[in-house]
């Protein structure tokens, strides 16, 4: 059995620590930036970088776009590794939010063309951010235990609508811009103190399930809907990403320890490629759970519930 890379692009928000702990290799896009132009993206920045993106990004959002690997950059990736006999699984940014899934499955044929031999699975993970993140730590734990190419592609493709997000983006209308919801939904994210409450459905999109007047009242939401519909929270470690709300996901990190008592609880930055079109104001918890219902009518039946119960 041939030892199989894992590759991700550069939305799973997973910095330097876990590309190294985990041996995950990351196939950079870009991000165009007001007055410098096109950079690769980054997974890596000192605090005071974040800052000072995240303010800049405030001033001037339509200064700044993102565009992912391109099919060369995919199919160098792929190639650099079918020369060496090593198969590949790919897994990419949500394919309803981004081309990077179909480069990656052209890149995939065109390797194949010169290297018929090669195994290369592209998987849509259906997720961005850490929530994408996550799901390429579990492939790189389920290769550590022995699991070959095949299982840990079927594991991925049966598992990754167990992926939740569970959280508040302060302002929806950068995700509105970028076409991840529509603008009348948007309002009500400037509303003063109303807090949007976002998961993941179906088709890879974020959407909002509930909405709550006040922080307090959605750290209860939040923590009672985590609740219904986090599985075995005592061996999970629960990733929560944050765009300059770190004092926010510091409290609500804290709430999940003392409630669920999980393995670990890491707070991750939202690095550029992502936090273009997301913008500040995000503050939301990833973990494994139930698989998500289709239209989400599950999930905003259960949140309208806890949102009554809050008064």
């Amino acid at each position: 059995m041939n030892k199989f890379a894992i590759m991700a692009d550069a939305s799973c928000d997973l910095g330097e620590k876990y590309q190294k702990e985990y041996d995950i290799r990351i196939v950079y896009g870009h991000v165009n930036y007001p007055e410098v132009g096109e950079k690769p993206t980054y997974l890596k920045w000192e605090p005071a970088e974040r800052d000072k993106f995240y303010k800049e990004l405030s001033k001037n959002p339509d200064g700044y776009a993102t565009a992912p690997p391109n099919i060369d950059e995919f199919k160098n990736a792929f190639e650099e590794s079918a020369a060496k006999g090593e198969d590949v699984i790919c897994i990419t940014i949500s394919g309803g939010i981004s081309g990077a899934y179909n480069f990656a499955v052209q890149a995939k044929n065109e390797v194949l063309k010169k290297y018929p031999n090669a195994r290369i699975s592209v998987i849509d993970s259906l997720r961005f951010s850490i929530g994408h993140g996550l799901l390429v730590i579990l492939a790189a734990k389920l290769r550590a235990n022995g699991r070959s190419i095949d299982e840990v592609s079927a594991y991925l493709e049966d598992n990754k609508n167990r992926i939740h997000q569970c959280g508040w983006l302060d302002d929806l209308s950068f995700v509105a811009k970028k076409g991840r919801l529509t603008h009348s939904k948007a309002f009500f994210g400037k509303l003063a103190g109303v807090k949007p409450i976002g998961e993941f459905d179906y088709n890879g999109l974020t959407t909002v399930i509930g909405k709550v007047k006040g922080a307090k009242k959605a750290y209860s939401v939040l923590l009672n809907y985590l609740e219904n519909t986090i599985e075995n929270p005592s061996e999970q470690t629960i990733f929560i990403a944050q765009t300059n709300r770190y004092t926010q996901a510091v409290k609500y990190k804290e709430m999940i320890e003392e409630r669920f008592k999980p393995k670990e609880v890491v707070i991750v930055d939202v690095f550029p490629f992502c936090g273009v079109n997301v913008g500040p104001g995000l503050m939301a918890a990833y973990y494994i759970g139930k698989p998500i219902s289709k239209g989400l009518v599950t999930e905003k039946a259960m949140i309208e519930k806890l949102i009554k119960a809050e008064g």
